[in-house]
């Protein structure tokens, strides 16, 4: 594991991403079609990502050239408040990390924290009502499993604590949504079996962007 401590959206920051295939995004890179006469081929999404990825690569920059969302803005804003509320119902410090790459640079997850030497965190702070609903009043958090998982095989650690921070709902306490997802290395076995594939597919689009 290479640790990046650049500032989140510094100049470094962008650079250390760009081309790397990153847990907020592995996801898209797994999905597959799952009817027609292409089925099992990679989907419009994932082709996507892995031409941006191949254009990142030869470029050395992000192609988005660091554009930020007020979403993604609010989310950084918010991240310290986050980890705070984290600290106090685990009765311990988190770590800030930073952007975390497997040793060959291929693989990335910009980890929000660390606990101990096993623990790691993820915040997200949610606006959508329709995904505020999903995590607060049925628990799911399956859109991002992946990222956590990712999280756990680049770092190595045994468990990662997933968490939404909502402001909003400090009125009642409620402002940290916190579920701990211990490491499967199941999921994580077929999860990177399916990012090779996706690595094998960029790595053909940036040798045909070269050979055009």
């Amino acid at each position: 594991m290479i640790v990046h401590r650049a500032p989140q959206g510094s100049d470094a920051w962008l650079t250390a991403r760009a081309g790397v295939i990153t847990a907020s995004m592995f996801g898209a890179a797994r999905q597959r079609l799952k009817t027609g006469p292409d089925k099992g081929g990679f989907s419009t999404e994932a082709k996507k990502y892995a031409f941006r990825l191949a254009i990142e690569r030869i470029g050395g920059v992000p192609l988005d050239e660091g554009f930020e969302t007020w979403q993604m803005r609010r989310g950084v804003e918010l991240e310290p408040a986050a980890r705070f509320a984290h600290e106090l119902v685990l009765g311990r410090l988190v770590m800030p990390c930073g952007f975390v790459t497997t040793d060959d640079g291929r693989f990335g997850a910009s980890a929000d924290g660390f606990v101990g030497e096993t623990g790691g965190a993820e915040y997200k702070c949610l606006v959508s009502p329709e995904k505020l609903r999903d995590v607060y009043l049925t628990g799911d958090i399956s859109d991002y499993l992946d990222q956590v998982h990712g999280g756990m095989w680049i770092t190595g650690r045994e468990w990662w604590d997933f968490c939404v921070y909502c402001p909003a709902l400090e009125v009642i306490g409620k402002e940290l949504f916190r579920r701990r997802v211990e490491r499967d290395e199941k999921y994580i076995d077929q999860m990177v079996d399916q990012l090779e594939e996706f690595a094998a597919f960029v790595d053909q689009n940036e040798a045909a962007l070269r050979a055009a």
